[in-house]
């Protein structure tokens, strides 16, 4: 087993190990939420962690860790005669992204509990976190209703789990911690308010730490063993602090002023909901026992709300996290003093009128941009306003339209995508529609099938009383039908016919209207744009709508259509896309005026490319932007060739593309 880093040796990132810290302090908190770039961190400090909380007594062989103390009266290992007691060290366990529900909340035996009447059950990894740590690394990809079936035990402190009304329940009190890259997806606003804090961290850009740091990483891989002895008293204090902040975290007094603060910071930001002033109280009153005091100062309230407001003030993913400091302080300020407690306040540490003041930072160098271009990160480097090797005739990105609310976009038929709510497809969630024999465990129960398929042989059993004699091969697997996340890839003519300012600041509109939309939805959006002489993948498929709204803004126009270069490409993004998630469907939008000007027969080989589409069942529609008084009507003949829909321009409005190609996809599925 490899020795964990020392807690106390991991360099920087004091936002992080305090937040984690309180949470060990007081459980109650409600977890910790860690944002960043890879590399920076995140785990080594949450694996560290648990080794500084303090030992655990359990009853000896519970399987749910019951406090000899105070036995849980409802444990399935129970009633409990205490008789003998172990002591072990607190867990600390890893969620994977790809774990099912029966491994998480625990399984359930349906045969023994329909044939024998017997709660056979078998502990989840919940039951294995109880009194201890619950990681889960990249917990914005792991699927909703585990997140759901893991908050709600992490705020309730306990875990059911039903089956055909057999019902189990147990304690399930933990530290819940998870790590995220942001550039990977977003979680989804709800799901993000139920976190109690969160940390943004970053790989440091001072040089001397950044020595230290490999100095230290390169010292416990030579070495682990004497490593962590040089960190051995460190860590002895740390660990003496923490349990000496929950001896003194009850005698803590929250009062009056510090609850006005409290509340009137949640207010002036704009909080939804009353879960962050309780996530704040709570933190301030583990801040004031981490400190060895007994009374909450407004030092207290102010990092308190650093850490518990900034991703709840997000109202969609393209509001920047954090908060104004300066707002922060003004309105501690305003409510300071009511009882004796503010005197202390946040005039004492920070300076407001400082370098900056409480503004963030400004992204990038200052080299004199002009400031309506903002490249995209990642982006090739540019040559005045538009990027290198386009050509001549560009014009400058042109901003898009406000986003707004989209009417939902689904892929006909019945597909088997990964968890999401877009199209329908067969899951292991949502309205039962037939049954089938369970391929390995059986997972939901369909009662009537099982019954109906062990009837017929109950006198050849010998049934003799009023129970069902029912064998493994009597039971049925209920097929559920609920909704998939879908790949949407947008194919858009960003040539010199294209480059009405108007028209694209509608086209990007509604692409990142879809793209906050499919945020929501668990989808995945892509963008590829042909002008000149090639067409790119201007956004590859994601789910990180940070990502997608700085590409989008960076994209000029201009130059000839190479049509038939944007369609192989788009083929191309979904044939690996394919490969790598065969069971995601796509839906193409192809935003275009239908003329093909680059290379030999442009129009002959755009449609031999349109016609691989249709070969391959690719759901698509397209946006006519043909404008003037002379129409040839290309875009209706490449839908043809597409085997889609093409609708006019006219329809193209920063309100209505999203309910166009629900309208255009209905149709589709009518005729199919």
């Amino acid at each position: 087993m490899s020795t964990p880093f020392p807690f106390t040796a991991v360099v920087g990132q004091d936002d992080l190990r305090l937040a984690l810290l309180l949470n060990a302090v007081s459980p109650a908190v409600g977890g910790v939420l860690v944002r960043g770039e890879k590399g920076t961190a995140k785990s080594t400090a949450v694996r560290a962690l648990s080794a500084l909380l303090p030992a655990v007594d359990v009853v000896t062989g519970c399987r749910f860790s019951c406090d000899p103390g105070a036995p849980d009266p409802a444990c399935p290992d129970g009633p409990h005669e205490v008789e003998a007691t172990t002591t072990r060290p607190a867990r600390m366990v890893e969620l994977p992204v790809g774990a099912s529900e029966d491994r998480l909340v625990g399984a359930l035996d349906i045969e023994r509990a329909l044939s024998e009447g017997v709660k056979a059950f078998e502990p989840g990894l919940l039951a294995d976190a109880h009194r201890g740590i619950l990681y889960v690394d990249e917990v914005n990809l792991l699927h909703d209703h585990l997140v759901d079936l893991l908050l709600d035990a992490a705020a309730m402190g306990a875990s059911y789990v039903e089956r055909e009304g057999v019902s189990v329940r147990h304690a399930a009190r933990f530290l819940l911690v998870g790590t995220m890259n942001p550039e990977e997806g977003e979680l989804r606003p709800q799901l993000l308010d139920r976190f109690g804090l969160t940390v943004e961290v970053a790989a440091s850009r001072e040089p001397d730490q950044r020595v230290e740091v490999v100095r230290r990483r390169l010292a416990h891989d030579d070495d682990p063993a004497a490593f962590v002895a040089r960190w051995a008293d460190e860590e002895a204090e740390v660990r003496g602090r923490i349990v000496a902040a929950r001896a003194l975290l009850p005698s803590v007094r929250l009062g009056d002023g510090a609850l006005r603060q409290i509340a009137a910071t949640c207010a002036a930001f704009e909080v939804d909901g009353m879960r962050a002033d309780i996530v704040m109280a709570r933190t301030a009153t583990a801040l004031a026992a981490w400190a060895g005091r007994t009374d909450v100062l407004a030092e207290d309230v102010r990092q308190a709300a650093l850490l518990a407001l900034p991703h709840r003030r997000r109202r969609n993913p393209f509001d920047a996290p954090g908060l104004d400091e300066d707002k922060l302080d003004e309105t501690l300020e305003d409510f300071s003093g009511s009882d004796g407690e503010g005197d202390g306040g946040p005039d004492d540490d920070p300076d407001p009128d400082g370098p900056g003041g409480g503004q963030p930072p400004q992204e990038g160098p200052d080299d004199g941009s002009p400031a309506g271009d903002v490249p995209a990160q990642g982006e090739p480097s540019k040559d005045g306003q538009a990027p290198a090797g386009q050509g001549a005739g560009e014009q400058s990105p042109v901003r898009s339209a406000e986003p707004f609310r989209t009417k939902v976009l689904s892929v006909p038929g019945l597909g088997e995508g990964a968890a999401g709510r877009r199209s329908r497809a067969r899951t292991e969630h949502g309205r039962t529609t037939g049954s089938r024999r369970p391929r390995g465990t059986l997972t939901k129960l369909h009662l009537a099938a099982t019954v109906q398929a062990a009837a017929p042989h109950q006198l050849a059993r010998g049934r003799s009383g009023r129970g069902l004699v029912v064998r493994r091969d009597d039971l049925r697997q209920a097929t559920r039908e609920g909704r998939e996340g879908n790949l949407v890839l947008f194919v858009v003519d960003a040539s010199g016919s294209m480059a009405a300012r108007q028209r694209m600041s509608a086209v990007k509109g509604a692409v990142l209207s879809l793209l906050l939309d499919a945020y929501q939805r668990r989808d995945k959006v892509g963008l590829v744009t042909f002008r000149g002489s090639a067409a790119e993948v201007a956004l590859p498929p994601t789910s990180s709508v940070d990502a997608a709204a700085a590409r989008l803004e960076s994209l000029p126009t201009g130059g000839r259509t190479p049509l038939s270069a944007g369609l192989l490409r788009a083929h191309d993004v979904l044939r690996v896309e394919r490969l790598r998630d065969s069971a995601r469907r796509p839906l193409v939008v192809l935003v275009t005026d239908g003329r093909a000007t680059g290379g030999p027969e442009p129009v002959a080989t755009a449609g031999r490319a349109a016609r691989l589409f249709a070969a391959d069942g690719v759901a698509s529609v397209v946006v006519d932007c043909e404008s003037g008084p002379v129409r040839l009507g290309l875009a209706g003949q490449l839908a043809g060739e597409l085997g889609g829909t093409a609708v006019t321009l006219d329809a193209l409005r920063a309100d209505s593309l999203a309910g166009l190609v629900r309208d255009v996809q209905g149709t589709s599925r009518r005729a199919a």
